[in-house]
């Protein structure tokens, strides 16, 4: 039986990786999916604002960004999460 390794993918640029990006960060374009507890606005930035843009309160967000080909690979934001 064949071990294949899980591969990777950011969901803004595509650059794919062997393991988990570090910091679930991707490497080469540094940007992470959030997505707001509070209203579930989603917003693509290295780090997550302190204050939702949307509602305008201070909430907390998730990394709801797709790393593997199970939730669609690359462009798409895990909606599992």
């Amino acid at each position: 039986m064949e071990n294949k390794e899980k591969e990777w993918v950011c969901a803004h640029c595509g650059y794919t990786a062997s393991g988990r990006f570090a910091g679930d960060i991707c490497p080469q374009c540094n940007q992470t999916y959030w997505k707001c507890s509070r209203c579930g606005f989603l917003i693509t930035a290295a780090v997550p604002p302190d204050i939702c843009p949307s509602c305008g309160e201070k909430c907390d967000f998730g990394n709801v960004t797709c790393y593997t080909p199970e939730c669609g690979g690359p462009g798409h934001v895990d909606t599992r999460l």
